[in-house]
């Protein structure tokens, strides 16, 4: 198959039909593609994928350009499944016209953005996350000294009641008519079954039990207290800037503190590899902010070995004994001195405000909290752009006043409020009462 090309600009006619007419596009995609187009997005995704597609035989694939904005739409627009997206982009003048489509074309349908997807590998979605990146530090909103990691669950696209047993494949109600026809029913019923499952420990154990289509998928408890299949999301934030410079989909039934090592050297490796500027001459991680799931001897020293200062709050577990643990004993006791510190303390005031902040825009409001994909490197495709996306919309929100396009219209409104209000002759009046005061305050 041959790649595709998103047209760069386009000639207009000089004689229409009213029913060739285009549509003014939206403010916030008109500018989120000025965006995209002052840094060569466009010629950069096509130099990336071009070794994914055949030079000149085949038909045109879906163009790279259109296959990434359409996952930003995800973002943007708050839809969780390609399916939905790609419904929403034929529906919408405004994402044709960001796609680049005329109204007599038609946008990509969900088989065709799911093959793209399949086709171009994890590696080549982290180069255009790093792209974005690499757009935020060129405006400044990159710091890279100071983060903060924190995690949260993803919902699989798998049902709990399908799982089956690792080691002979059956079902659940399989596996527990086995154990009652071991105790003696030969025909046992469903209260039976119940009454068998009822006392029994470990009942949904991740070592016993799997799920046939998603074996990545694991038994977990999610952030509203219900045990669904589930995958970890884990976000590394720029405690500056609020950017995540970072994100590792992880296995949904490991502790934190053994995830951590992971997402940190993910960090490392996108904070090294961003341009250099003059603000910001080095971009290396020197400190790490970290809720109390993440403290362990292994994360304490671990961060002391990579030279990175941990600011990790530590859980109540009493006068502890250190015989044969010098190293976690110093790398402990230096983070709880820091984090009894001034700076400690505003750093994790900082940390809750940050960090859930990313979770709130990229899981609630942009609709990930339940993935529709199957296996972890196919979640962390969508992932990474949709988390990418996020990070634009910091650059949208330093220029325009709002990260999302929804976020527009309320602003044009208070706007026109404001102006409505000095129109009137009690907004007239403050405002001329305004002045005084601060022609008195000049004076």
């Amino acid at each position: 198959m041959a790649m595709g090309q998103r047209g760069r600009s386009r000639q207009r006619q000089i004689f229409v039909e009213t029913s060739g007419l285009r549509t003014a596009g939206h403010p916030f995609y008109e500018r989120l593609n000025g965006v995209l187009r002052e840094h060569g997005f466009e010629d950069f995704v096509e130099q990336l994928c071009a070794g994914f597609y055949a030079p000149k035989q085949g038909r045109p694939s879906i163009a790279p350009g259109v296959y990434f904005r359409m996952l930003l739409i995800g973002y943007f627009e708050g839809i969780d499944s390609e399916r939905g997206i790609a419904w929403r982009s034929a529906d919408s003048l405004a994402l044709r016209e960001f796609l680049g489509f005329e109204l007599d074309q038609s946008p990509p349908d969900h088989s065709s953005v799911s093959r793209t997807r399949r086709r171009l590998d994890v590696e080549t979605h982290k180069e255009v996350f790093q792209w974005i990146l690499g757009v935020l530090a060129k405006k400044d909103l990159v710091a890279g000294k100071t983060v903060g990691v924190d995690a949260s669950t993803l919902e699989a696209n798998a049902a709990l009641r399908s799982i089956v047993r690792r080691d002979s494949g059956d079902s659940y109600d399989e596996y527990l008519n086995g154990l009652a026809k071991a105790s003696g029913i030969e025909t046992p019923t469903r209260k039976d079954r119940k009454k068998i499952d009822k006392d029994r420990p470990k009942k949904g154990s991740n070592d016993d039990w799997q799920h046939p289509q998603d074996a990545d998928a694991r038994i977990a408890k999610m952030k509203d207290g219900r045990t669904h299949l589930a995958h970890k999301l884990e976000h590394a934030v720029d405690m500056d800037s609020g950017a995540v410079v970072a994100v590792t989909v992880q296995d949904a039934a490991e502790g934190d503190s053994h995830s951590l090592e992971a997402t940190v050297q993910e960090a490392q490796a996108s904070l090294a590899a961003l341009p250099q500027s003059g603000s910001q001459p080095n971009n290396s991680l020197t400190e790490i902010v970290l809720d109390r799931g993440y403290h362990s001897n292994a994360t304490m020293t671990f961060l002391r070995g990579e030279g990175i200062r941990s600011y990790a709050a530590e859980p109540d577990r009493g006068r502890r004994c250190w015989k044969n643990k010098r190293e976690a004993q110093l790398a402990t006791y230096a983070n709880r001195r820091r984090i009894r510190g001034e700076r400690g303390k505003a750093l994790q005031r900082k940390r809750g405000e940050l960090l859930e902040r990313t979770f709130a825009h990229c899981l609630e409001t942009g609709a990930m909290r339940r993935v529709h994909l199957r296996h972890r490197q196919n979640i962390l495709k969508r992932v990474l752009i949709h988390v990418g996306a996020f990070n634009l919309s910091l650059i949208m929100r330093k220029t325009l006043g709002h990260g999302t396009p929804r976020g527009l219209p309320r602003l044009f409104a208070q706007l026109l409020h404001l102006l409505r209000t000095l129109s009137s002759p009690s907004g007239q009046h403050s405002l001329s009462h305004l002045s005084h005061l601060s022609a008195l305050g000049t004076a």
